[in-house]
């Protein structure tokens, strides 16, 4: 067949049959390949309809800008529209994205700006309001904003919904989607539900995500969120895309779990597949396992290819290094939580507080350094020699606020981070923070690392 622009190959990806991953689980599983689409992921479908539908209604005009926040798959099919149509694009990624996909943005001609992951959706430097702000100062741009664009889910409704019912001619029961801007899970599972009301929809989330609290008990908790590594699902905000009316249950993944089943998908299946596909296999098979009867059909979303993440989770380094291969030899930062006994009291300044009450709670509770929080979030860190370093210089910053003469924050790691990882990251830097399954915020320290490796 031939098509006039890379952009007609995007959809009607094939349903393959898991055969291995699965083993003891009833019913028939499938997982629908999104990585053949041109552009490698699932976000094409709705890129090429955001485009268009803001086309029609005048948003997107002749040799204008696209400006998107992403985290590189829906970049990916913004940039394949943008080169089929003409228009530049600039994309907003946070810093915790795979490298791989930066240099593929770029590699299709689109500027990257990198953001930091830890701060708060409004603050001025995430990669949602960067975007926004960009959006606002470069005349004739359009920022397509996924979150909360409608057109995300009616591309999904349109094309993925319908390929899964013809393809699995009407006998699907049960369907399962990892949930980021949520498009792919609500759009996808609308249809199904349209079409037969008993199918159950599944969606997948991680930890650190507020989707799975708000979901069972209608409460945004800020508590839930907290920094995570796996790419592409969950959020820290309610996108308008996310329908909880058409998701009937939610299950959360860590990160190791992800990021293992992936590694399994690729070894055992021939899936050479990205990491929130581990994400969707992994809980959908939890489900699964205590669901599923042998007449059940259930079919799973995978999102994205593998060569994005080369750096990360194929990397037996950086998977040994984060504590995620099962062969290593060191303890773990859940070790060192585990032995606290439950006993363990976090010492923290308000970025409101003044600089010698800081220094005295410091003495009190004989630390060197200690998180600053705002409205329950970390913002920074003061540690006792910088602080001192500052003071001699000016002694009036004693008076000043913790805000003021704050440095960068202390650095989230798993729980399941290895202690020689741990060591080396407080060798480059200072004290690292972890938050338990409880929401609870630890600080590991060397003197931490030092006893747990010495027992």
């Amino acid at each position: 067949m031939i098509y006039n622009s890379i952009i007609e190959t995007i959809g009607n990806t094939p349903l393959i049959r898991l055969n291995k991953v699965n083993k003891g689980i009833k019913g028939q599983i499938y997982v629908k390949v999104e990585y053949f689409n041109p552009g490698n992921s699932m976000k094409d479908r709705m890129a090429i309809k955001m485009v268009e539908d803001a086309e029609k209604e005048g948003l997107l005009k002749p040799g204008g800008t696209i400006i998107e926040g992403t985290s590189g798959n829906t970049g990916m099919g913004l940039a394949l529209a943008g080169i089929a149509k003409g228009y530049k694009c600039i994309f907003t990624m946070a810093d915790k994205q795979s490298k791989e996909k930066i240099d593929v943005l770029k590699a299709m001609g689109a500027e990257v700006v990198i953001c930091p992951t830890n701060v708060s959706p409004d603050d001025p430097r995430s990669y949602y309001s960067v975007a926004k702000k960009l959006n606002n100062d470069i005349p004739n741009s359009f920022y397509p904003n996924q979150y909360d664009n409608l057109s995300n889910w009616k591309a999904h409704y349109e094309t993925t919904g319908p390929e899964i019912w013809k393809d699995t001619e009407g006998k699907i029961t049960h369907y399962a989607a990892g949930v980021g801007t949520g498009g792919s899970m609500s759009g996808t599972s609308k249809y199904l539900k349209e079409q037969n009301a008993n199918i159950i929809s599944v969606g997948i989330d991680t930890y650190g995500s507020v989707f799975k609290k708000y979901k069972e008990t209608g409460e945004f908790d800020e508590n839930e969120i907290y920094p995570y590594l796996t790419e592409g699902i969950g959020e820290d905000i309610l996108p308008k895309n996310v329908d909880f009316s058409v998701i009937d249950h939610f299950v959360k993944v860590t990160d190791k779990d992800a990021a293992v089943m992936t590694r399994r998908l690729s070894r055992e299946e021939g899936l050479f597949v990205g990491w929130s596909c581990g994400s969707a296999v992994h809980g959908a098979l939890e489900y699964a396992k205590k669901n599923l009867k042998e007449d059940d059909v259930m079919v799973i979303i995978l999102p994205d290819h593998g060569t994005r993440y080369l750096g990360k989770i194929y990397n037996d380094d950086w998977m040994r290094n984060h504590g995620f291969l099962e062969d290593t030899t060191f303890g773990t930062a859940r070790d060192i939580i585990t032995s606290r006994n439950g006993s363990y009291e976090l010492v923290v300044a308000q970025k409101g507080d003044k600089v010698k009450s800081a220094i005295e709670l410091m003495n009190e509770k004989s630390v060197s350094q200690i998180p600053v929080m705002d409205n329950g979030q970390v913002i920074g860190s003061i540690t006792d020699n910088k602080l001192l370093s500052k003071i001699i210089v000016k002694p009036d910053l004693k008076d000043s606020t913790v805000e003021e003469v704050m440095e960068d924050s202390m650095k989230f790691v798993a729980m399941d981070s290895t202690l020689d990882v741990l060591s080396s990251m407080v060798d480059k830097d200072k004290a690292v923070l972890v938050r338990d399954d409880l929401h609870q915020i630890h600080i590991i320290t060397k003197h931490d690392i030092l006893g747990a490796i010495t027992k």
